[in-house]
C-alpha cells in the first residue's frame, strides 16, 4: 500500500508538471536542420507565449528601470533605423527584467507635424486619417519585431487626450511669464510655408526638413522664454547623474554658450505691448545705457527699411527705447562702427565703462555722465540688486549667453497642437480658461485641405467669445512646434490615462528620471535641449523630483546602405543597373552606358535605392535573426553598414546553437559511459572557467559598456567552448549544464523566440544534474535570473597608474567584493610593475571601483616625475 501511494504520488507530480510544462514546450524539431521555415514556426509558436510581466507601478520590492527609445514619427512603415533602435531598447529592457528590475518600456507616436500634413495634401486626404492609418500599419510591424513594449501606455500626440495637457503645459509657462508674443525677424520656409526656429536652420541657411533656402520675414510670433533657464541648463550638464553624455554635452554647451551676461527687456516708446531683449556682460551698469546699436539685419532696422550704403557708417532710427530702470528714452543706431559679438545683432552702449561705447557717444554727441568703476565686491553686490529689480519689473534679469535665443514655437500650419490663446480687441490677448481645454483642432475635409491651409481660414472654429468680457473674439491660429509635444512625453508615460492633470506627481516620482534614453544624435540640440528645459521648468514648480530628465544616453548610429551614383550626373541608380568591376576598390560602371559609378555608404533612402525593407528581412530570415543581424558586428553607437557579407556569422551561430541542443538531448536520453575521474575534472574545470569568463564578459557588455555587438561575439565564444567537449561531458557534467543554461539565458533578450525554443529543448532533457535554485526548471527562459559569476571564480584586480594598466592580481570574486580600498592599494604596491612605475612619483589620489561580478579597478593618481639627471640615466644603462 505504501509503495502504491509512493507510485501514485510521483505519477501525480509528473502529471502536474506535464500540465504546466505545456506552456513551456516547444516544437521538438531537433532532428531537423534549422531553416527559415523552422524559424518562422518557432516565432509563430512562441510569440503569444512571451508576453512579459510589464511595469508594475505598485511594486515596492523591485528597483525601477525606465528604458525609453525616442518615440517614432508615423511615417507609414518601419525602416531599418527603427528596427535598430527598438531592438536595442527591447534587448536592454528584457535584460533588466531578467536582473530583477521593474522595467518601464513604453511606446507612443510623435504624430503631429509637417510631413504628415504635406503627405496628406499630396494624397488629397485629411492629415488625421493619413496619420492614423500609418500608426495602425507601423503597430503591426512593431508587433512583428516582438518588442516587449508597455502597449497599454501607448498614446499619440495628435489625440486631444494628450494635447490637452500640452496646452496645459503652455498655460503653465504663460502663467510664469515664460510665454510671450512679439514681432520678430523670423526664418521662413518658402516650401513648407511656415516659420522655423533658429535651431531648425542649418549652417548653410537651409531648412532642416525641406532643404529650402530660408527667407527672413517680420511676423508676430509666440515664444517660450528658454533663456531664463540658460544658466540652469548649462550647469545641469555637469550633473553627476549624467552618463555617456560626453558628445551631447559638447553640442549643448556650444549651443547655450557661456552664461556670462544678463538679458534685459526694453519697451519701445509708443508701444507698450512689444519689448526687445538686449544682452550685456555689464549688468551692474545697465542704468547707464545711453544708446543701442543694431545691425542692418535687426528687426528695428528692417521695420524702418534702413540699410547702410558704402558711404554710411551709422544711421539713427526714429525708434526710441525705454530703459526700464531709469525710464530714460534711448536712441537706436544702425551702425558698422560697433563690433558686434558673434551671432548677435544688437549692443547696449554704456559710455564711461566701455571704450567702444565712449568713442561712439563722443562721435555722435551723446551726453553721458562720468561713471565710477566699481570694485569686484561692489560690482557683485550691485549686480545682485539689478537682477532682483529687473525680475520685479518683469524686465528680464536672468543669466544667459549673448547668442542664445528664446524658443520660437509658432507654426503657420494646420496639423499641430492649437495654441490656447484668444485675441479680443477690447481686452487684448487672453489665455483659454483651463475648463475649456482642450482647444480641439477642427476637422478638415479633403476639399478644404490644401497647401498652406491655416486655421485662420476655418471661420466656424476661429470665431469665439472673450473669456474676460464675453465679447466677440478670435482664437490664435498658429499651432505649436511639434517639439513642444515631444518635450514632455516621457513624463506622460508615467500616467497616460490621467484625465485630471498632466501626470500624477507621485507616479512621476516613481519612474523619473529615464534610466536609459535611446535615440539619434540628430536630436542632441533640438529635442533634448527642449526636453531638458521643460524638466528644469517643471522642477522649478516642484512637479518633478529632479532637473535632468535622462540619466544615461545611448546615441545609436544610423543604418547605412550601399548607394550607386553616376559619376558625371550624380544620379542615383539601383544596384541592378550596375556592373561591379572591382568590389574591393569600389569600381563599377552602369550596365547600359558604361559610365563610371561612385559607390558609397549613405543613410538608407528610397531616393538613393539603398534602403532595405524590414518586411523583406522578416520574411527571408525571421524576426529574431533580423534582430541579431542588426545588433551584431558593430557597436550600437556606430553607423551600421548593411551588408549581406556579414550575415553568415549570425546564421552559422544559430545553426551551432540548434545542433548543441539537439546533441544535448541525444546524450541525455542515451547516456554515454563516463570518462575517467581526472578527465572529467579537466573538462569540468574547463566548463567552469568558460561559463564564468563569458558570463562576466557578456554581462559587462550588456550593463557597463552597452556594446551589445561585443556581447554577441562573447556568446559565440561560449558556444565554441560548449561544442569542444566530448559526449560524456555533455551527459555527465554539471558545469556543462550550467554553461549551456547560461548561454541560452544570455541570448534571450536579443532573440526571445529562438532562445525560448532552445530553452524548451534544454529543460525537456532527462537526467538533470543542477538541483540549485539558479535554474528554474518550470519557468520560461525570460523568467530565469541572469547568470552570475561564481564566488569561487577568480577575477582580476587591475592595478593602474594614471589610468594605464601596470599589473593584474587574480582574486576570487568573494574576496574581491570584500576587499577594502586600503587592502587593494596594499596589494597593488606589492607588485613589482607598480613599484617601478611609482619610482620618483608622489601618490596624489587613489580611485577604487568594484562592480558586483566584474573585475576591480584600482587607479593610482600621481604627479609627473622630475626629469632624470645624466647620472641617473648612466646608472640605469650600467645596471640594465
Amino acid at each position: 500500500m505504501i509503495v502504491l501511494n509512493k507510485y501514485y504520488f510521483h505519477l501525480k507530480i509528473k502529471t502536474m508538471f506535464v500540465g504546466s510544462f505545456r506552456h513551456f514546450s516547444g516544437l521538438n524539431l531537433w532532428e531537423e536542420e534549422i531553416s527559415p521555415e523552422i524559424k518562422h514556426k518557432i516565432e509563430q509558436h512562441w510569440k503569444e507565449k512571451l508576453k512579459s510581466n510589464l511595469f508594475d507601478e505598485n511594486s515596492i520590492n523591485k528597483e525601477k528601470y525606465y528604458v525609453l527609445p525616442m518615440f517614432p514619427y508615423p511615417s507609414g512603415a518601419l525602416h531599418m533605423g527603427h528596427v535598430r533602435v527598438y531592438t536595442i531598447s527591447d534587448t536592454i529592457a528584457r535584460y533588466q527584467r531578467m536582473n530583477g528590475k521593474n522595467v518601464l518600456h513604453p511606446i507612443g507616436w510623435d504624430a503631429f507635424g509637417l510631413p504628415a500634413e504635406n503627405a496628406a495634401i499630396d494624397r488629397n486626404i485629411a492629415p488625421d486619417a493619413w496619420t492614423r492609418q500609418n500608426i495602425e500599419y507601423m503597430q503591426k510591424q512593431l508587433e512583428k519585431l516582438n518588442c516587449s513594449f508597455d502597449w497599454d501606455r501607448e498614446f499619440k500626440t495628435c489625440d486631444p487626450q494628450y494635447y490637452k495637457w500640452t496646452q496645459e503645459l503652455f498655460l503653465k509657462l504663460f502663467d510664469e511669464g515664460l510665454v510671450y508674443q512679439k514681432e520678430a525677424l523670423v526664418n521662413w520656409d518658402p516650401i513648407d510655408q511656415t516659420v522655423l526656429a533658429d535651431e531648425q536652420v542649418d549652417e548653410n541657411g537651409n531648412s532642416w526638413r525641406s532643404g529650402a533656402k530660408v527667407e527672413k520675414k517680420i511676423l508676430k510670433q509666440w515664444y517660450i522664454r528658454t533663456t531664463v533657464f540658460a544658466k540652469s541648463l548649462l550647469e545641469g550638464l555637469s550633473d553627476p547623474i549624467l552618463q555617456d553624455w560626453r558628445d551631447i554635452i559638447k553640442l549643448q554647451k556650444h549651443w547655450i554658450g557661456e552664461c556670462n551676461g544678463i538679458n534685459f527687456d526694453f519697451k519701445i516708446v509708443g508701444n507698450d505691448k512689444d519689448v526687445l531683449t538686449f544682452w550685456t556682460s555689464l549688468p551692474e551698469y545697465v542704468k547707464n545705457v545711453k544708446f543701442v546699436a543694431v545691425t542692418s539685419d535687426n528687426i528695428l532696422a528692417r521695420k524702418e527699411n534702413i540699410t547702410l550704403n558704402s558711404e554710411q557708417m551709422s544711421v539713427e532710427l526714429k525708434t526710441r527705447l525705454i530703459n526700464p530702470f531709469t525710464l530714460e528714452r534711448i536712441p537706436v543706431f544702425v551702425t558698422n562702427e560697433i563690433e558686434f559679438l558673434p551671432f548677435t545683432d544688437s549692443y547696449l552702449g554704456i559710455p564711461g565703462v566701455c571704450k567702444e561705447s565712449t568713442d561712439f557717444s563722443k562721435k555722435h554727441n551723446l551726453s553721458y555722465n562720468n561713471i565710477e568703476i566699481l570694485k569686484d565686491t561692489e560690482a557683485i553686490q550691485e549686480r545682485g540688486k539689478i537682477i532682483e529689480q529687473a525680475k520685479k519689473l518683469k524686465a528680464g534679469g536672468y543669466w544667459t549667453s549673448a547668442k542664445l535665443r528664446d524658443w520660437l514655437i509658432s507654426r503657420q500650419r494646420y496639423w499641430g497642437t492649437p495654441i490656447p490663446m484668444i485675441h479680443c480687441k477690447k481686452c487684448g490677448t487672453q489665455s483659454v480658461p483651463r475648463r475649456q481645454l482642450p482647444v480641439i483642432l477642427p476637422s478638415v475635409t479633403k476639399d478644404s485641405q490644401k497647401l498652406g491651409s491655416h486655421l485662420a481660414e476655418l471661420s466656424h472654429w476661429l470665431n469665439t467669445t472673450c473669456p474676460k468680457c464675453g465679447g466677440v473674439a478670435q482664437r490664435e491660429t498658429d499651432t505649436m512646434d511639434t517639439f513642444v509635444d515631444s518635450a514632455w512625453y516621457f513624463l506622460r508615460f508615467a500616467d497616460p490615462k490621467n484625465e485630471k492633470e498632466m501626470f500624477s506627481k507621485e507616479k512621476v516620482n516613481k519612474i523619473s528620471p529615464v534610466d536609459l534614453y535611446i535615440g539619434g544624435k540628430e536630436h542632441a540640440v533640438l529635442h533634448m535641449y527642449y526636453a531638458r528645459f521643460i524638466m528644469h521648468f517643471l522642477h522649478s514648480l516642484n512637479l518633478v523630483p529632479e532637473r535632468e530628465p535622462f540619466k544615461r544616453l545611448l546615441v545609436q548610429g544610423m543604418v547605412m546602405g550601399k548607394s550607386y551614383r553616376v559619376k558625371g550626373s550624380g544620379k542615383y541608380v539601383p544596384e541592378s543597373e550596375v556592373k561591379i568591376i572591382d568590389e574591393k576598390k569600389y569600381k563599377a560602371v552602369t550596365k547600359n552606358t558604361n559610365e563610371p559609378v561612385v559607390i558609397s555608404w549613405e543613410k538608407m533612402s528610397k531616393s538613393k535605392y539603398n534602403g532595405v525593407d524590414p518586411e523583406d528581412m522578416f520574411t527571408e530570415y525571421g524576426t529574431d535573426t533580423t534582430r541579431l543581424l542588426i545588433l551584431a558586428n558593430v557597436a550600437p553607437t556606430s553607423h551600421r553598414n548593411w551588408n549581406h557579407n556579414t550575415f553568415p556569422g549570425i546564421l552559422n551561430w544559430q545553426k551551432r546553437l540548434w545542433l548543441t541542443i539537439g546533441e544535448f538531448l541525444k546524450h541525455r536520453n542515451n547516456v554515454p559511459p563516463l570518462l575517467s575521474e581526472n578527465q572529467m575534472k579537466t573538462h569540468d574545470d574547463y566548463m567552469f572557467d568558460a561559463r564564468n569568463f563569458f558570463v562576466k564578459s557578456v554581462s559587462y557588455n550588456y550593463l557597463i559598456t552597452q556594446q551589445i555587438s561585443v556581447a554577441i561575439s562573447k556568446q559565440q565564444g561560449l558556444t565554441n567552448s560548449l561544442r569542444k567537449v566530448p559526449a560524456s561531458v555533455i551527459a555527465h557534467s554539471k558545469q556543462f549544464e550550467r554553461a549551456l543554461a547560461a548561454q541560452i539565458i544570455m541570448l534571450a533578450p536579443m532573440a526571445p523566440c529562438f532562445a525560448s525554443e532552445l530553452w524548451s529543448g534544454f529543460i525537456a532533457a532527462p537526467n538533470r544534474l543542477n538541483d540549485s535554485e539558479e535554474i528554474f526548471w518550470n519557468k520560461t527562459v525570460l523568467e530565469q535570473s541572469w547568470p552570475q559569476t561564481d564566488m569561487d571564480y577568480k577575477l582580476d584586480l587591475l592595478c593602474q597608474v594614471n589610468g594605464h594598466e601596470n599589473a593584474s592580481i587574480k582574486i576570487t570574486r568573494r574576496d574581491l567584493e570584500n576587499l577594502s580600498k586600503e587592502e587593494a592599494l596594499k596589494m597593488a604596491l606589492e607588485q613589482k610593475e607598480v613599484q617601478s612605475t611609482l619610482t620618483r612619483r608622489n601618490i596624489l589620489d587613489v580611485k577604487y571601483t568594484v562592480d558586483s561580478g566584474f573585475d576591480g579597478i584600482l587607479n593610482i593618481i600621481t604627479d609627473q616625475p622630475p626629469p632624470k639627471t645624466k647620472q641617473q640615466i648612466v646608472e640605469e644603462i650600467r645596471t640594465s
